[in-house]
């Protein structure tokens, strides 16, 4: 696989590949194709941030959203230390865990999962209708239809609220899933159970604030989420 220094996507949706995302260890399990990428995204709404700030290295978990090639992310702790350490390139990181795979030997265990790793310099965003836009992608890619349901950001509320904006030219995705493979292996004879225990991420019953009356039923963009697997089907479903 060739490798460049140049990111982007090329004509048939695939991710150019850079020195950073060009995959070495089980390509088999590796992407580089925007499509992939875009479907590890959809499914999530919580991400990991890795800066190096004064030789230091921090890794923040914070909320993202998606707004066609840009990636979004509420800047907060993240962005003060951005500010610190202009042009930095930073790694974010999108991880979905979907099952543990429970194979004969401790040595074949694993995980089935769904990841996506982006490089880039981040940008903090200034623009007041693309920190609007932004903002919108955060609320939407967490709650779907709650950025018109609820009241919108104030001026005041714009200003003290950090934006970060990361283009998704440089980006790698993996992904595992099946049984353990040690079916046919000389461990098939020690007649241990074997296979895959899922975990399933799911939406609970919506809880009224107390404040407001019992019987204050939420909104239907809300309800509906109850019982769904994030990212995915009704849990019921998967089972």
């Amino acid at each position: 696989m060739s490798t460049t220094t140049d990111a982007g996507t090329d004509g048939d949706g695939a991710i150019t590949v850079t020195e950073r995302t060009r995959l070495r260890r089980m390509r088999h399990k590796g992407s580089h194709r925007r499509a992939d990428l875009d479907a590890v995204l959809a499914a999530g709404f919580l991400c990991h941030l890795g800066v190096t700030v004064d030789g230091t290295t921090m890794v923040v978990p914070t909320a993202y959203g998606v707004d066609g090639d840009r990636l979004y992310l509420h800047g907060s702790v993240a962005s003060r230390s951005l500010v610190q350490a202009p042009d930095t390139t930073v790694c974010v990181t999108v991880t979905h865990v979907d099952g543990l795979v429970l194979a004969r030997s401790v040595f074949e265990h694993g995980v089935n999962y769904r990841c996506a790793m982006i490089y880039g310099v981040p940008e903090i965003v200034t623009d007041p209708e693309e920190k609007l836009r932004g903002l919108r992608a955060l609320t939407e890619q967490s709650s779907p239809g709650q950025w018109e349901y609820a009241r919108q950001p104030s001026r005041k509320e714009l200003a003290a609220t950090a934006v970060l904006a990361l283009d998704l030219t440089e980006a790698s995705v993996k992904t595992a899933s099946g049984p353990p493979d040690d079916g046919e292996s000389e461990d098939a004879a020690l007649g241990l159970w074997a296979g895959v225990l899922p975990v399933v991420t799911a939406f609970g019953e919506p809880v009224t604030d107390p404040v407001l009356p019992a019987d204050f039923a939420p909104p239907a963009h809300i309800a509906s989420r109850a019982g769904r697997i994030l990212g995915g089907e009704p849990a019921a479903a998967q089972v």
